[in-house]
């Protein structure tokens, strides 16, 4: 079977949506099949099984696909005979190559919608009736939905729409316990955007330095907010490690910290979270979104944002 992946947002610096795609297709070529995956890049490449369509750089360096008749035009020239998508913005126009060959469309839901939506609304029942509408569009045209959790999934269980939740997993090789802790080692791993919340650490650093605590904060990731973060964090212990690319890299930084703190309240997952509590690391996070889903006993706290 020809699987073709699509996915915007993809790139060398992308977090847990790139870990998962990838860890897809190497499910999918260790099972025997073909697997070519189409993301934005700078230029019309490709290389190696992926295809890359070229599209305007957005916030943080992310690309978009946004010439769609390239688009359509690169997936039916694949002939595939499934097709997998990763992003909302490219179910429709994918769901027409779909239907022409007769073939199915899964939609991987990555987000939320009225999560990622919530700061454009004034009013709570226009953002609701917003991400409602759309995400009937959605099921309207994918064949399955597949959400990570069950605060993805109620987005669309609002709607009367049914979804599979299938969690995603953590390699144990790598994310494991690794010698002794640094004590009061505070790692935050993710994208520094606006929906991420990464202030949250920082003006929590503040209050404990002011209260005399001991701590060092270090944020792995970079995005939009990399500026303002440092302006913020002034005299502050934290360190901005930027985007860590090798996975082992950042099993090693979770493995040494005290905590990892997840503050996202609108996380559809939480892999960081799930990658730190593997390694052995407790987690600190919302009670709001998906990675409070992930908390065993004794291995964290989720509370107020």
């Amino acid at each position: 079977m020809h699987i073709v992946q699509v996915a915007n947002f993809y790139s060398p610096t992308s977090g847990g949506l790139r870990t998962a795609v990838d860890a897809l297709r190497a499910g999918y070529e260790a099972a025997g099949h073909q697997v070519t995956l189409v993301v934005p890049g700078a230029a019309d490449t490709e290389k190696g099984g992926t295809v890359s369509i070229a599209s305007p750089a957005v916030s943080g360096g992310y690309r978009v696909i946004t010439r769609v008749g390239r688009f359509v035009d690169v997936l039916a020239g694949l002939r595939p005979d499934a097709i997998e998508v990763s992003d909302k913005l490219l179910v429709g126009p994918a769901a027409r190559v779909a239907r022409r060959r007769g073939v199915r469309l899964v939609l991987v839901s990555h987000e939320r919608l009225d999560g990622i939506l919530a700061r454009r609304f004034p009013s709570r029942r226009l953002l609701v009736a917003a991400a409602d509408r759309w995400n009937r569009h959605l099921a309207d045209r994918a064949d399955d939905i597949v959400c990570a959790s069950a605060y993805s999934g109620e987005e669309f269980a609002r709607i009367g729409v049914d979804v599979r939740t299938v969690p995603l997993g953590v390699d144990l090789d790598t994310f494991r316990p690794a010698g002794p802790k640094v004590p009061a080692l505070v790692v935050c791993a993710g994208r520094l955007s606006a929906e991420k919340r990464p202030e949250i650490v920082v003006d929590a650093t503040r209050i404990l330095c002011e209260q005399g605590r001991a701590i060092r904060v270090v944020l792995a990731g970079t995005g939009p907010l990399l500026a303002p973060l440092r302006h913020r964090a002034v005299r502050l212990p934290v360190h901005f490690l930027g985007h860590v690319e090798r996975r082992t890299d950042m099993a090693a930084l979770l493995a040494e910290a005290a905590v990892v703190a997840a503050p996202c309240p609108v996380e559809t997952f939480g892999l960081a979270a799930l990658e730190a509590m593997a390694c052995g690391t407790p987690v600190v996070t919302t009670d709001r979104g998906a990675a409070q889903e992930l908390l065993a006993p004794g291995a964290g706290l989720a509370v107020a944002p």
